[in-house]
């Protein structure tokens, strides 16, 4: 993220750093920047942008201004200010949720980059080694050959327990858990009903993100999830729990893996929802009230959270090289678990915590693979497994078996 800002602030007049609230954005902006105005705790903002809102902007650039969302108003005046200046490098806007789409506001366009951050990946964390690079693996450059030891599944559970919060990476393994069982605790009692502008009861709130978690890595349907929290009888009206998933996509907590669209060659039709994840699995597990030992008895829903935490790392990766992540399942059930499309073609991934699953997954990229239309969506530029640890090869067929505990951009 260093490096992408940096990048950002030469070719742009502005900056907008958008991610979840404790992933670092002020952290990682203030580094960069020369001066700085919190509009959230600095009671100058509000006065100022009544009386004098240019005055908001005054400072040595680049000028941070911390989360600008509070004053909506804000982004018109900083777009007026970077076309008046004519100069990159200007502002840095960070925000840890995203503006009421009913205030206007004009397109940002030629004069904002937008980057988004998310909590650390395991490359970051030191967990990974990064002896494979995603962008090499997109270029065919990569060579995998690599035999470190493997990460016993005990580890993985707290990994995804602990979660990539910057606050928590010294921490004990406990009070990096109540952390993140803080962090919900408060989204549900104060930021969704701060965001929203209208008081939400922090009960519902829990429970359709307690439903969240029960359906991580899976396409739930806005009706299941009602139904989900309060039951057959007692379901939450559909229209509130649409309200409710919108303010968490707004908060940036949510973030949902969108549904693959291209052609395929034979009659099947992709499937259109998409599925779900929270931008961190330590998440789920606090939602979940489990421990790192119970998830060791449940194997599926390790695996599962396992997925989550391997599209949080494969979203960051990607998106240093211009790639997307979707997942994709068709009408007659051939799926893939992520899909990364970039503007030369796209790569087919299955994510399998262990060893034993990677025959099976094989089977599965070929199965779909073969019935893509790439006149469409272009070329398939590689296939791949992400396992959890353990040795990194290309296999007969060119699927390349990949460690997550070994991966980069």
């Amino acid at each position: 993220m260093d490096g992408a800002l940096q990048s950002a602030l030469r070719r742009a007049g502005a900056v907008l750093i958008q991610g979840a609230k404790g992933c670092g954005k002020t952290s990682t902006a203030e580094q960069a920047a020369e001066s700085v105005i919190r509009v959230d705790v600095d009671p100058r903002v509000g006065l100022l942008m009544q009386t004098d809102p240019s005055q908001v902007l005054v400072g040595k650039a680049p000028l941070l201004i911390d989360e600008w969302q509070r004053q909506p108003k804000l982004w018109d005046l900083v777009r007026r200010a970077v076309d008046d200046r004519q100069l990159t490098g200007q502002f840095i806007l960070t925000g840890s949720a995203t503006p009421d789409a009913s205030v206007p506001r004009h397109s940002g366009a030629g004069r904002f980059a937008l980057l988004s951050m998310r909590p650390m990946t395991l490359w970051e964390l030191g967990i990974s080694d990064g002896e494979y690079s995603l962008a090499s693996i997109r270029r065919h450059h990569d060579h995998l050959a690599h035999n470190p030891e493997s990460i016993p599944l005990l580890q993985w559970s707290q990994c995804i327990a602990r979660g990539g919060w910057p606050s928590t990476i010294d921490k004990p393994l406990d009070d990096a858990m109540d952390y993140v069982v803080d962090y919900v605790t408060l989204i549900a009692e104060a930021d969704v009903s701060d965001v929203s502008g209208i008081r939400r009861d922090p009960v519902k709130v829990l429970r359709v993100m307690e439903s969240l978690a029960r359906n991580t890595s899976a396409e739930a349907s806005i009706t299941t999830m009602s139904q989900d929290v309060g039951g057959a009888t007692a379901a939450l009206k559909r229209e509130t729990t649409a309200d409710y998933l919108n303010v968490l996509q707004r908060l940036m907590i949510v973030e949902p893996l969108p549904a693959w669209q291209t052609t395929l060659r034979d009659s099947a039709r992709l499937r259109q929802a998409p599925k779900w994840h929270f931008v961190d699995p330590s998440l789920t597990v606090a939602l979940l009230q489990t421990t790192p030992e119970q998830l060791l008895a449940e194997p599926k829903t390790l695996g599962l959270l396992f997925e989550s935490l391997a599209i949080r790392d494969l979203r960051v990766y990607a998106e240093t090289d211009r790639g997307r992540l979707f997942h994709a399942r068709d009408s007659t059930g051939r799926e893939l678990d992520a899909i990364i499309e970039y503007p030369d073609g796209w790569i087919a991934c299955e994510i399998k915590l262990g060893m034993g699953q990677v025959e099976q997954a094989a089977l599965k990229l070929d199965r779909f693979t073969n019935v893509v239309d790439t006149q469409t969506v272009g070329p398939c530029l590689s296939k791949i497994i992400i396992v959890g640890s353990g040795p990194g090869y290309t296999r007969p067929d060119g699927i390349k078996v990949v460690p997550l505990a070994s991966l980069r951009p």
